[in-house]
């Protein structure tokens, strides 16, 4: 336990430091060093591979997570790893055949308007090749109980290099055609690296004939195939769309927005790496009545701690957007929308561990993929209707049906909710912290006004939470560093 302790908060640490990279890069030098247009580009390149890279996966990177340690003979380990190995290549192979067929037919998708995508659109395969082989190294040193490294190379290495790199666009040492030329090689040099960190935790020999349980294998990989498919496709889907409809540098406008929304998962990738494993030991036991307190602790804690950065974030997006280039204009209710969705994602608290480790895991599965046809319809109709915010329309109400019927289902099959008193007053604070702090905006330069305006809410934020007493676990958190 002492492992996963550690690895956990080295993690988070880590992934702390990711996101405020990576919100460096998106909000000024991306902004500043590169043409909307280009920034456009790489974010709809970045979004497509993200949406194709789980199809060329096969779900290795789950299932090798899921088997390595049932095999206790080495040659049947040797059979699975090659196999784990193998079944992305063959998947790229064919996806590259039926690319290079119909090559002057995917180009004929982009139009006069959009034409600056045409000389980079193998860039997209390129980069869905190297995720793909990325995330099935980094599952091979997971296995291994070794994350941090890999941690490390997913959330820090790509976003200092991009930083790197948009010097480079800044001091003209790049051109911007040059600068997404190097973003592929850093992805390729990124799962090299990820490729040599692994092969030395563990090295194996090839072996292609199939292991034994080959039929558990395919099977299950299928099924984690329509779940990251459709986890991912609802993340990245409405970058894409929108490009079919607009010209390409609103896909970066809506970008920025739902990166800045995107903030708010930063809890919850904390909280399930602790919660996963807890969940799992009390299904495994059948000990429901703790396995409900951990539903509700995990619910409450999530939206509350949340629940603050949505206010911060919502109440200095305005201010936020002063010291961006006057060309990137702001969509609040796209900030709002995906603000939103998150929201939800964490006031669910441990409710996919609940689903994943149970029987249920196929349902959930199969309506995720009803969801994702539904957020493309979605998509069709409001981009051309309501523009970049019609993509967030989509995408929320997509999330919110997906999540209702994820809740619908724990409470159906376990007779299990996440919800208690202090859930509609932890609701009520975030609500009327958004409506008395957003509209108001001291006189300063926007920098200073988002330090006083933070510090403001941030304080009386966590006072009230604490007089209120409405996360008990929060309320022991604070006596003991305030003690200290």
């Amino acid at each position: 336990m002492g492992v996963v302790v550690n690895q956990t908060i080295k993690n988070v640490i880590v992934t702390c430091l990711g996101f405020g990279i990576g919100a460096v890069n998106t909000l000024f030098l991306f902004t500043n060093f590169l043409d909307e247009e280009y920034y456009g580009l790489v974010t709809y390149v970045l979004s497509t591979s993200n949406l194709i890279w789980p199809l060329m996966a096969f779900g290795v990177h789950n299932t090798l997570i899921k088997f390595f340690s049932s095999y206790s003979d080495e040659v049947q380990k040797n059979r699975f790893l090659t196999l784990m190995l193998v079944l992305p290549l063959v998947i790229a192979l064919i996806l590259g055949v039926l690319g290079t067929i119909f090559y002057n037919t995917i180009l004929s998708f982009f139009d006069e308007k959009n034409s600056i995508v045409q000389p980079y659109v193998w860039t997209i395969f390129v980069l869905a090749f190297a995720l793909s082989y990325f995330e099935m190294f980094f599952a091979w040193s997971k296995v291994k109980l070794k994350s941090i490294f890999g941690n490390i190379m997913k959330e820090l290495f790509v976003r200092i290099c991009i930083s790197i790199l948009l010097v480079f666009v800044y001091l003209k040492i790049l051109s911007a055609d040059q600068f997404v030329y190097a973003l592929v090689i850093v992805y390729l040099l990124r799962t090299l690296i990820m490729k040599l960190y692994a092969l030395r935790l563990h090295s194996f020999s090839l072996n292609f004939s199939l292991p034994i349980n080959y039929k558990s294998i395919f099977k299950y990989s299928a099924l984690i195939l329509i779940a990251g498919s459709v986890a991912t496709l609802l993340i990245d889907l409405d970058k894409t769309m929108i490009e079919r409809y607009m010209p390409i540098e609103n896909v970066a406008k809506y970008g920025i927005c739902a990166y800045i929304a995107s903030v708010i998962i930063i809890p919850s990738r904390a909280m399930h790496q602790i919660t996963y494993p807890l969940t799992a030991k009390l299904m495994n036991a059948k000990e429901y009545d703790q396995l409900s307190e951990l539903y509700k602790k995990s619910s409450l804690n999530l939206l509350v701690t949340s629940g603050l950065l949505f206010v911060l974030i919502v109440c200095n997006v305005k201010e936020l957007f002063e010291i961006i280039p006057e060309e990137y204009e702001l969509f609040v209710w796209v900030v709002m929308l995906i603000g939103g969705s998150k929201l939800f994602d964490n006031l669910l608290g441990n409710n996919n561990s609940i689903l994943y480790c149970s029987d249920y895991y196929r349902i959930v599965l199969f309506i995720g993929l009803g969801l994702a046809i539904l957020a493309i319809v979605l998509n069709l109709i409001c981009i051309p209707i309501f523009g970049v915010t019609g993509a967030a329309i989509g995408t929320f109400t997509a999330v919110f049906c997906y999540n209702l019927a994820k809740l619908w289902i724990v409470r159906m099959k376990f007779k299990l909710h996440p919800f208690s008193r202090k859930t509609g007053l932890a609701l009520f604070l975030i609500v009327a912290f958004v409506f008395g702090f957003y509209f108001w905006e001291f006189d300063f330069h926007p920098i200073l006004n988002i330090f006083l305006k933070s510090l403001m809410i941030g304080i009386l934020y966590i006072l009230i939470l604490y007089i209120l007493k409405v996360s008990l676990d929060i309320n022991a958190l604070l006596k003991k560093y305030t003690s200290k």
